[in-house]
Order: structure tokens, then C-alpha cells, then sequence
């Protein structure tokens, strides 16, 4: 009876599931790989392997469940609560709700961070940078050090956290990363050694972490043997989700966890790696199985698709076998169907965003709804004309990619109130928050900074300061709810309630439209009184931020239906019945800018493939013959005339069904070539009359 929850996996999922679970020697099965092609039904696969691992007798509590986001942990958990009820019964609600190390890389690495902070040397009480206020605090050392005012430009702040970043995670040397991803900045190596070494510097003055160091102290966490023999002691079994999208980084933490393998499982998909620009590499993918000895990690592969229809699936195969080294599948389905994905010619992108708006309304009177249709591009930048074209002609849409929640001014402000308290060493929580004040500019708020930071206890310091001279009553009134906050006094949720209490007065002075930003704060109260304490929301609400819920999102909050704008990138991970893929072509996809390598074409390869194989019953590829490129080569902005993508050639044209628009019949062509010949026979007798 206990079998019975399997029954509706295919074999190879169940083969996967089953996977060392039970054996009556070992008890803990051996390394295992899971390739999971493209709608194969990888979440499912591994949220049962995960429950059947519980109801074998596994201890909830040391299972290790590692996915890309919080939000993915979150609905992997429900399933698995939902399978371990169909067994266990009124048993399975304390068994999963033992699930507790269920999370992202970072989040996970955050909590083990915050347990062993005094063996490795930090303050328990540190603070955790975002990207934007990372980017801060390098501009600040950037500043200081004189690198804003060079002579020759200097990278912004955006560009040195980023290959900051790059270094860390790719565990390459900053010539490596320049060398390879910014070729432009090589000049400039060794003032930025100096600055990210400053950077450091400053970030272990203020007790505060950024996003990569969450990956970086836990690594030299578990280089030492006795910390990671306590670490990985902790867990019986150790599962990674989308393994593909992995780092050097975070293949280094899990070898140290587990270096045998044993109760080490990762699931993903070698031809679906395309984030090579975070860092990430395939390599963790292609070398997982011979990372052991003497005997590699076993090999399951799920090729059943249940998403996409034959005929998308048979094009999308002969494109991704023609990569030059992969995991050999070739992924099939039941879903059969007489519709090949087509190829449309058209002559520019203005015929390529009427062609979709004519194929997307056309879809939605037969029944499907613009939110099931999908328009997929390789940069953002591509669907400008597309956009103009459906706002002129009513049609709502979202595009991926906009402002982010905790992107907005307000709900930074918000964040930063709770930071300082938790951290007064905190600058640029510190920064941002003074500055909120009437009076206090940032020089001002950077003298005080810099009074506190000086002294053993900061927010005494800050008590006994005189108000600035224009802060008048704000002032007590701001040390007054730093302090109420730093001592826990109203207890957790009601602190972000003081807090935005006290915001709300400074509101009205700092933003015109203070009632929609006042529903943000809000939204973000009632978000915080689902976390246990003010720590826990702080890490989380930084590492995996929800998007935007005021009008600045760009959903059209008058329309239930909207067609979806997005990146490859973004897409990866969807589904929809319908797909249009814009400017497939070289020079946009492969991207002029993803050629310079043998490893980067094969990755703009994989993006073609992750693209084509979001569409469930519809695709169409785009392919104008005359198309705008922005900044991707020496002559800068231009139009140039392009040719089918590379990665579509003559051998795979019996995969598709080819399509010019639009279309002209063979009675206007005929009409049009007699008055041509008509209007050069009267032009001629004019010349000779």
C-alpha cells in the first residue's frame, strides 16, 4: 500500500525515486545525478523522492533541500506534505513540517553562517547587503580611494560589483574575469585589487555580509574538516535543484558536505544552462558523475516530456543535437499533433510585431487567452517596436523584468529603519535612513556615521549625539524608535509597525504619490508578520524579494487578461500554449556578443533550445530579414540585414513549417506586375510623344 503514491511516475522517475532509499546494508544510497529533460516532470520527481525518503524512515529534520528559490522550496514542500498525507496520514503534518532546511544556496548558507558566526569569526548580529545597497557602499570606497575622479573613465559601481562578484563565484583570479567577461577594464586590474580590498574592509568594519559572501564564508566554513564534518554531520541526504545553474562556488560547498556522495543527490538539465553571465557552469553538470571514486555517481535520465507537442519537440531536439558535448536524450512525448512549429520570414520588425499582434488576437478568439500566449526575446531591448505596436493597439501586456518591490525607494527606506537597528555599524542602511530626516543632507548624515562608528557602542553614541540643527523634533523622535528597536520592546511583528508608523509622517514631504507607496508599506507589514523575527525576515526578504504589488510593477491592474513580454532567461521554467520567438537570426540570437567562444556559442545555443521548448502547443520562430542592433558592435546603433539563426540549418528546415508575411496572393501579384507593365508602357509613349 505504501507504493501506491508511485503508481502515476513513469519508470525512469520512479527509478529515480527510488534510488538507494531502503537498502538494507547501506541504508543511504550513493551519489545520484538526475538529468531531467525540459517538461519531464522534474519538480514532481523530486519532491516524491523527498517524501519517499520520510516515509522510509528518513528524519525530516536532516534532509538538506537546496533549490534556486524560495518560493520553488516553498511549493516543492507542499508537495511534499500533499504525498506524505496520502501515506502517513495524520502523521504527516509533524513529519513535514520537520522540513525545516528547505531553501535557497544563499538562504541556507545564511542560517549556518548566523549558527557557527563565533567559530569563524563574525558578530551574530551582522546585516545582509542587497545589490543595490553592495553598490553603494563600493562607490563609497570607490570614492574615498580617488577612483570617481581618474582622468580616463573609471567602471561605475554597477560594473565593479559585478566583477567583484564574478570573482568570487567563478573562484577565478580578477585577470580571468576581466580577461574573458570585461575586456574593456583590463587597464584598470590593480585599482580594482585596491578597491575590492577595500570593500572587504569596510564590509567587516560595518558587520555586514553581501550576497556573494553568503557563498564565500560558507565555503571557508567547510574548508575547515572539523566545521565540515559538523556541518555535513547535520544531514542525511543533501538534494539540489537545477544543478546546471550552479557555480564553482557552490560545487565546492557541496563536495566538502558530502565528499563521498553518499546521500547526495542533484537534479537538473545540461541542455537548459544558460546563466553563464551569474557565473554559473556546466561544468558542475558534465564532471558531477566522475567527482567520485572509485565508483561515479549513477545516472538517471527523465526524457518523457509532458509539455510540448511532437513536432515542437522533434525541432527542439535537432537543435540541441548538434551541441558539441551534452548528456545524450532525446525527449519524447504522447502528445501528438499535425501543427510543426513555424518559420516566419518577414521583411522588418515592424512586420514582425504586426505578424504577432495579427497570430495573438486570432489565438484569443478561438479561445486562447493572452495570458497563455508568450512573446520571448534574447535582450530586453528587442521587443521595442512590439511594444509600441500593442499599446497602440490596446492589447495589455507585462514584460519580466520590471521594478522589483524592494527596488522602490520607500520600501527601502522601510528596510533600512530596521537594518540600522539590527546593525548601527550598518553605513549604507545608516546613510540612506538619516538622510530621511528634514535637514540632514549627506554630509551630515556621513559625519554622524563616521562619530558612531568610532565608538564600542554605536547607539549610545547616537542617543547622547546634540540634534543636527535643522532636525528640530524629528530627531528625538527618530533615536527614540532606533533605540525601542535595537532593545526588542515592542516585540516581532509589531516592530516594522513602529517603524512604519514613524515613516509615514516623513512620507507626504518626501514622495507625491504617498498613498500608493503607504499601500506598499503595508503589503510589506503584512508580508514581515509571516517571518518568526526580525533577523529571519531581513535575510530572506533580501536573498528571494517578492515582486512589486503597487501599479509600478507594470501589470495593467484594469485587465484580468494580458499577454506575457519576456527574456529567454526569465522564461526558463514556464510554460505557455503559445510562443512567438522575436529576431531569430544571428546577431540576436546567437547575440553578436555571444560568439567571441566555442563556450559561449554553445550557450546561445542552449538559450534557442530553453526558448522553443516553453511552448506547449504553438511556436513560432521570427525571422525579419532587416532588424535594429543597439551597442552590440563598433558601428554602434544600426540596421543591418541578417539571415537566419546559425543554429536552425538546411538539415533541420524538415522540422518546420516555413512561412513568409504577409502574405501576397497570386492574383495581387499578377495584378501588380500588369500595372507595372502599364505604367512603363505610358511612360514610354510620354517620352516619345
Amino acid at each position: 500500500m505504501t507504493a501506491a503514491y508511485l503508481e502515476k511516475l513513469n519508470d525512469r522517475q520512479r527509478e529515480a525515486v527510488e534510488h538507494g532509499v531502503g537498502l538494507p546494508d547501506v541504508g543511504i544510497g550513493g551519489p545520484l545525478l538526475i538529468i531531467a529533460g525540459a517538461g519531464s516532470g522534474k519538480t514532481n520527481t523530486l519532491a516524491h523522492r523527498v517524501a519517499h525518503l520520510i516515509v522510509h524512515g528518513a528524519d525530516p529534520r536532516r534532509i538538506l533541500l537546496m533549490t534556486f528559490s524560495r518560493r520553488a522550496a516553498a511549493e516543492m514542500a507542499r508537495r511534499v506534505a500533499r504525498i506524505c498525507r496520502q501515506v502517513l496520514g495524520d502523521n504527516a503534518a509533524v513529519m513535514t513540517d520537520a522540513l525545516a532546511w528547505s531553501g535557497t544556496f544563499h538562504g541556507i548558507g545564511a542560517r549556518l553562517i548566523r549558527i557557527y558566526a563565533e567559530q569563524i569569526g563574525l558578530n551574530v548580529d551582522f546585516t545582509i547587503h542587497d545589490r543595490e545597497d553592495s553598490a553603494d557602499l563600493m562607490n563609497i570606497v570607490r570614492h574615498d580611494l580617488g577612483f570617481s575622479k581618474t582622468q580616463n573613465r573609471f567602471p561605475t559601481k554597477g560594473t565593479c560589483l559585478a566583477i567583484y562578484s564574478r570573482v568570487v563565484n567563478s573562484e577565478c583570479s580578477i585577470r580571468e574575469v576581466l580577461k574573458s567577461a570585461y575586456p574593456w577594464v583590463l587597464e584598470w586590474e590593480s585599482e580594482l585589487k585596491k578597491l575590492f580590498a577595500g570593500y572587504v574592509e569596510a564590509k567587516q568594519a560595518q558587520n555586514v555580509l553581501d550576497y556573494d559572501d553568503l557563498l564565500l564564508y560558507w565555503a571557508q566554513m567547510v574548508s575547515d574538516t572539523n566545521i565540515a564534518d559538523d556541518v555535513g554531520g547535520r544531514f542525511d541526504h543533501v538534494l539540489v535543484d537545477e544543478y546546471q545553474d550552479t557555480n564553482r562556488l557552490q560545487s565546492s560547498i557541496l563536495m566538502a558536505l558530502k565528499p563521498g556522495g553518499r546521500g547526495l543527490t542533484v537534479v537538473g538539465d545540461d541542455a537548459q544552462s544558460i546563466y553563464s553571465f551569474r557565473a554559473a557552469t556546466i561544468r558542475n553538470i558534465l564532471d558531477f558523475p566522475s567527482a567520485f571514486s572509485p565508483r561515479p555517481a549513477d545516472v538517471i535520465t527523465l526524457d518523457r516530456n509532458y509539455r510540448s507537442t511532437a513536432p515542437i519537440l522533434a525541432a527542439a531536439n535537432g537543435v540541441i543535437d548538434l551541441a558539441r558535448e551534452r548528456f545524450t536524450k532525446n525527449l519524447w512525448t504522447d502528445r501528438q499533433s499535425e501543427q510543426r512549429p513555424v518559420l516566419v520570414t518577414v521583411k522588418d520588425e515592424a512586420d514582425q510585431a504586426g505578424y504577432i499582434v495579427e497570430q495573438v488576437l486570432a489565438n484569443r478568439e478561438v479561445g486562447v487567452p493572452l495570458k497563455q500566449q508568450a512573446v520571448l526575446f534574447r535582450a530586453s531591448n528587442h521587443s521595442g517596436q512590439l511594444e509600441v505596436e500593442l499599446t497602440r493597439r490596446n492589447i495589455p501586456f507585462v514584460k519580466f523584468g520590471g521594478l522589483k518591490f524592494l527596488d522602490s525607494a520607500h520600501v527601502k527606506d522601510m528596510l533600512a529603519v530596521l537594518r540600522f537597528a539590527q546593525n548601527p555599524r550598518d553605513r549604507v542602511a545608516g546613510f540612506r535612513l538619516l538622510q530621511v530626516l528634514p535637514g540632514i543632507g549627506p554630509q551630515t548624515a556621513a559625519r554622524i556615521l563616521d562619530t558612531i562608528a568610532a565608538d564600542p557602542e554605536p547607539l549610545l553614541s547616537l542617543m547622547e549625539l546634540p540634534p543636527p540643527p535643522k532636525s528640530g523634533e524629528d530627531w528625538p523622535s527618530f533615536t527614540s524608535l532606533v533605540s525601542a528597536l535595537r532593545k526588542f520592546e515592542a516585540g516581532w511583528p509589531a516592530e516594522i509597525g513602529l517603524a512604519r508608523a514613524w515613516y509615514e509622517l516623513h512620507l507626504d514631504r518626501i514622495h507625491e504619490d504617498a498613498d500608493t507607496r503607504k499601500a506598499d508599506l503595508l503589503q510589506l507589514e503584512q508580508i514581515a508578520s509571516g517571518y518568526a523575527n526580525r533577523e529571519r525576515f531581513l535575510t530572506e526578504l533580501t536573498l528571494d524579494p517578492p515582486d512589486a504589488t503597487s501599479d509600478q510593477a507594470g501589470v495593467p491592474l484594469l485587465d484580468e487578461d494580458y499577454l506575457i513580454l519576456s527574456t529567454i532567461h526569465s522564461a526558463k521554467g514556464q510554460e505557455w500554449r503559445s510562443v512567438f520567438m522575436l529576431n531569430v537570426v544571428d546577431g540576436c540570437i546567437p547575440s553578436d556578443l555571444g560568439t567571441g567562444t566555442t563556450a559561449e556559442l554553445e550557450e546561445e545555443r542552449r538559450l534557442l533550445y530553453v526558448g522553443m521548448t516553453r511552448a506547449r502547443d504553438r511556436l513560432h520562430l521570427i525571422t525579419p530579414q532587416r532588424f535594429f542592433t543597439h551597442g552590440q558592435n563598433a558601428q554602434g546603433d544600426r540596421h543591418v540585414y541578417s539571415s537566419r539563426t546559425r543554429f536552425i540549418p538546411a538539415t533541420l528546415l524538415q522540422f518546420f513549417e516555413t512561412a513568409t508575411w504577409p502574405k501576397v496572393s497570386a492574383s495581387a501579384s499578377e495584378r501588380s506586375a500588369n500595372q507595372i507593365r502599364i505604367d512603363v508602357g505610358a511612360r514610354m509613349r510620354s517620352m516619345w510623344s
